[in-house]
């Protein structure tokens, strides 16, 4: 009865030092299964939306200042530094002439008025002070047919006619280089597509096989400086009509004006 007592006594003791053991075992393996669940929890949301993020960042289109820049880089710099050189040029000559031109237009109506009041009042040399102090062509025209005054109206008239083509080559001064940036950028950019084809065509031979990809590329680079070459011209060319149309406004404001300032020197000479 002893003994039997012993073993139960003993298999309780061995029963409860494992159980310990294997609860503790199953602890940290329930920790570990847990922590592993958490540390995927946490890192799936956060590498889903950089991956997402990298994505739209790559697949965002390029602004249209990128994309010029981009083209031009692929057109060479060899045409299509000359191209912007060739734009640079003309829009400086553009600018020049607006310009002087702007300045040029003036209140023909109001400077004959004051003419004419200048010529009832203090004569010809209060007239003469009136263009002298007065900026414009017109003024200018004015001043030298009053200086022809006392030779007679005859030759104040000459007088006018010639100093009128003077201030009109004046106002069209610079006029032909415009033109010539208008005319030189497109065949600028005509040469560099066919010496682009020509590159491509010795990229062939030299591959010894028509590729799509390799005729594609030569013929896109080589077609680049055409389209820049266009657009310059293009941009040029608005200058261009705007600064011919204030020139026919202010030579028909001139022939109008010189037309009313002889009536005036008629009128005051009676």
């Amino acid at each position: 009865m002893k003994k039997f007592f012993a073993l139960i006594t003993f298999a309780a003791v061995l029963n409860f030092s494992y159980a310990p053991t294997v609860i503790a075992e199953e602890d940290t393996t329930a920790t570990e299964v847990v922590a592993e669940e958490v540390t995927t929890e946490v890192e799936e949301p956060v590498e889903a939306p950089v991956e997402s993020a990298l994505e739209e960042v790559e697949e965002a289109p390029q602004s249209f200042h990128q994309t010029l820049k981009t083209k031009f880089i692929e057109g060479g710099a060899g045409f299509m530094g000359v191209v912007l050189l060739v734009l640079i040029l003309g829009l400086a000559l553009c600018i020049e002439r607006i310009i002087y031109l702007s300045l040029a237009t003036g209140n023909s109506d109001k400077l004959l008025g004051e003419i004419e009041s200048s010529l009832q009042s203090g004569g010809v040399d209060a007239a003469k002070e009136i263009c002298r102090n007065t900026k414009g062509p017109v003024a200018s025209i004015f001043y030298q047919g009053l200086s022809r005054k006392d030779e007679g109206l005859d030759m104040v008239e000459k007088s006018i006619v010639s100093y009128g083509s003077v201030q009109m080559g004046l106002l069209e001064k610079g006029l032909s280089w415009i033109s010539l940036c208008i005319a030189l950028a497109p065949m600028l950019g005509f040469m560099g597509t066919v010496i682009g084809m020509i590159g491509a065509f010795d990229a062939i031979e030299a591959a010894g096989d028509i590729s799509p990809s390799l005729v594609a590329g030569g013929i896109k680079v080589a077609l680049l400086t055409t389209v820049f070459g266009l657009i310059v011209a293009m941009i040029l060319q608005v200058f261009y009509n705007y600064i011919i149309a204030k020139v026919d406004s202010l030579v028909n404001d001139m022939e109008s004006a010189s037309i009313t300032f002889m009536d005036i020197l008629v009128k005051n000479g009676k």
